[in-house]
């Protein structure tokens, strides 16, 4: 029998990310703005296939083909015809819908692989049946010889994305591992090139070990933005890029301004000739654009599923201001020279200046990427962030849905705290979503020697806390953050971020910006602190015994922290495996509210304290066995936390789905929010689950017309050598220009 952390349940949670009203507001002008920059985020989520496993852009083509066809309605007819039963059916279609939510097979959180929860034959049946398969037989038979064995294959290797022999990846070729990986890195930095927009290869070339750094980009072969080594153009996905690049061209005659006019031309130079230093430029032209009604961020943005840690995922969002709840967040922009001396670390090691940011609340009409953030601290590159500064969004239409539950579905939790959980979940993770982006991620310094040996720290003053002797470490050059602490990098920061949140929390004067006074604000300090501390022992769910991995940044941020505070004593939490009231094994946790303001916040003083410094003098050596120290998951100690981990995959709740908008053009008229294939209006209910969940997903992909290189791709990979992984011929990003090494 099949572990169910590998289907996704037919009952599973949906949620709609309402911006109906919002979006009404906007100007025609904005519209048009912000729905071109849709249709260039949508195509540009088409990456993301090939970007998460060797058979996701396969599968994905696939369900195209079918859905293009017949409607969900229709299908089901076919369906039974087949032999379906109607859980079957519906088992197909929450895949299917799963597959477009997180533009692969693999979980966006968790990086799980999900597999259809009906017999292979019985989806083999469907696709036969189908209308597709009727009209291109031979296409659609080749179609599923291409992906149908890795699409239900659940072999070690495959069950979880990864480097070397703990997953798979496609940022790197099958044959590469982790000294592959530092030393192509190594070659990066040499190099002074990003790592963001590529991906690695590995051969044999004559008895000699060869590597292939590729480059994403639309250009034709020949052409270059690297100056600095070899390159070549090959034929790959370069109609996506062109694709984006089209409806770029478009939406620059809705710009509202000069910043949002040059911000996309240097998108537009990033796309076409993989640069990431346009990028760079552009995102600079971006942090100007002070307050835009439509906001919206597009490129190779987060980290946290390339193994190593330093190739970002690409990623477009588009959303519009909530200005009640943007006011809340400027308050807090507006104390943050008050509240960042109260964090722990000396003066040194805070940014010499802080750069306010824009932060501001933010609906969602596309966030076409692997999975949808309830908050976003961007750019992140290291030299912009730390001396031109940074935007912040707390994304507000995804927070109002994404963390509501049942009181039945509680677990883990005393009775006595259900209501109260229930009550501030949502309100005490509003205040650490802004504290954990704003003044997390937008805090602390980095001490640097440049290229010309100059240091941005005086070196004959700064003393390291820890050792009570002079800083003896720094970045050097072009190294960044997360191209010296890689393979950690993302939950290490995480981490930093959301304990910054903890103590920040306690801040009377926090509280009272997001409107929480006396009873009121002690109870959102509490749930907040439970919340974090419930999240620390959920988190199991996402760490892998046999490889000794975490799959999950954030997840293992949380449970590192609970480990610091269970550390802390003093009775602060409890942690005990108990009988449930089914007779099966569960777990309770308690926290001691009184508490909290001495014991719990000194123990995160000291701990975040240590993170910082570690962070800002660039040791890695210390900072891993430090980090991997608290992430150790263990049968021995005070907590059997191997155990405690199969009580929570037995109580575990499938993460919800998240129903976008979709927009279109009616004649003349300014866009309007597209439900299925008519308009809708504010006042209609999107559906809850199943089919009607598909019709929801599916339109904005109806409308995208796949470039001929996507469907090649899924006819070829036939080569035996290339059977596991078919990366050499595997057109990843677009033209990918390849840099010798």
């Amino acid at each position: 029998m099949v572990d169910s952390q590998y289907y996704l349940p037919n009952d599973i949670g949906i949620s709609a990310l309402d911006c109906s009203e919002a979006f009404r507001l906007l100007s025609p002008q904005e519209k048009m703005y912000a729905h071109y920059l849709s249709r260039a985020s949508w195509y540009g989520g088409l990456v993301v296939l090939l970007q998460t496993s060797p058979e996701s852009a396969n599968i994905f083509v696939l369900l195209q083909r079918i859905f293009r066809k017949q409607t969900p309605a229709q299908l089901e007819q076919v369906a039974t015809a087949a032999g379906l039963s109607s859980e079957e059916y519906q088992a197909f279609l929450v895949y299917a819908a799963g597959l477009y939510a997180n533009m692969g097979n693999y979980k966006s959180f968790g990086d799980t692989k999900f597999i259809p929860n009906l017999p292979k034959d019985k989806l083999k049946a469907l696709v036969w049946a189908s209308q597709a398969f009727q009209e291109q037989p031979a296409e659609m038979e080749a179609l599923w010889d291409s992906c149908s064995c890795l699409l239900y294959s659940l072999e070690n290797r495959q069950k979880q994305l990864g480097l070397g022999d703990k997953g798979i990846t496609t940022y790197f070729s099958g044959n590469c591992c982790l000294e592959d990986a530092e030393l192509a890195q190594k070659f990066l930095d040499s190099k002074k090139l990003s790592a963001y927009n590529t991906r690695l290869f590995k051969k044999e070339d004559g008895g000699k070990t060869c590597y292939e750094v590729r480059l994403a980009s639309a250009v034709q072969k020949g052409q270059t933005a690297v100056k600095k080594a070899k390159t070549k153009g090959e034929n790959g996905m370069q109609k996506v890029f062109q694709y984006i690049l089209m409806k770029i061209n478009k939406q620059l005659a809705y710009a509202a301004n000069e910043n949002q006019r040059k911000m996309l031309e240097e998108y537009t130079r990033s796309f076409t000739l993989g640069s990431i230093d346009a990028h760079k430029e552009g995102s600079r032209y971006w942090i100007k654009d002070k307050g835009p009604i439509v906001e919206s961020y597009i490129g190779f943005i987060e980290s946290y599923r390339d193994p190593f840690g330093s190739r970002g995922e690409f990623e477009g969002f588009v959303a519009v201001v909530n200005k009640a709840m943007s006011e809340r967040f400027a308050k807090l922009v507006s104390s943050a020279e008050v509240l960042l001396p109260e964090l722990p670390w000396p003066q040194e090691f805070e940014k010499d200046t802080f750069l306010k940011p824009d932060f501001t609340s933010l609906d969602v009409l596309t966030f076409a990427g692997s999975g949808i953030p309830a908050g976003i601290n961007i750019p992140n590159y290291d030299d912009i962030r730390q001396t031109e500064g940074f935007k912040n969004v707390s994304l507000g239409n995804v927070l109002a849905v994404a963390y509501a539950t049942q009181k039945e579905k509680l677990t883990f939790l005393e009775e006595g705290d259900k209501d109260l959980f229930i009550k501030w979940k949502g309100p005490s993770f509003e205040v650490q979503v802004g504290l954990h982006e704003l003044l997390g991620h937008g805090s602390g310094k980095l001490f640097v020697q440049d290229d010309k040996g100059k240091f941005n720290f005086d070196q004959s003053k700064v003393i390291n806390p820890e050792t009570g002797e002079p800083v003896s470490s720094w970045y050097r050059g072009s190294e960044t953050w997360d191209s010296k602490f890689s393979t950690i990098a993302s939950s290490y920061e995480e981490c930093r971020a959301e304990c910054v949140g903890l103590y920040l929390c306690l801040n009377k004067q926090v509280l009272s910006i997001f409107g929480h006074e006396d009873q009121d604000a002690d109870d959102v300090v509490y749930i907040n602190w439970l919340s974090m501390v419930r999240a620390g022992l959920l988190g199991l769910e996402f760490y892998t015994p046999e490889s000794k991995s975490w799959r999950q940044a954030h997840m293992q941020a949380r449970f590192v922290i609970l480990r610091v505070l269970l550390e802390a004593g003093e009775g602060l939490v409890g942690l005990e495996e108990v009988t449930g009231e089914d007779g099966k094994p569960d777990a309770r946790i308690t926290l001691d509210r009184s508490k909290i303001p001495t014991v719990g916040k000194n123990a995160i003083h000291r701990f975040l304290c240590k993170l910082q410094v570690l962070k800002s003098t660039a040791d890695v050596e210390g900072g891993r066995a430090f980090y991997d120290n608290y992430s150790t998951v263990s049968d021995t100690g005070a907590h059997n936390f191997l155990r405690l981990r199969e009580t929570v995959l037995l109580r575990k709740e499938a993460r919800k789905m998240f129903v976008q908008a979709n927009t279109r053009i009616s004649g003349i008229s300014p866009y309007r929010l597209q439900k299925q294939h008519s308009f809708v209006t504010p006042s209609q209910p999107f559906p809850s689950f199943g089919a009607d969940l598909l019709c929801i997903l599916h339109p904005r992909f109806r409308s995208l017309v796949l470039p001929p290189s996507l469907q090649l791709h899924c006819l070829i990979s036939t080569d035996p050598v290339l059977k596991e992984w078919s990366m050499y011929r595997w057109p990843a990003l677009s033209t990918e220009r390849r840099v010798g090494r």
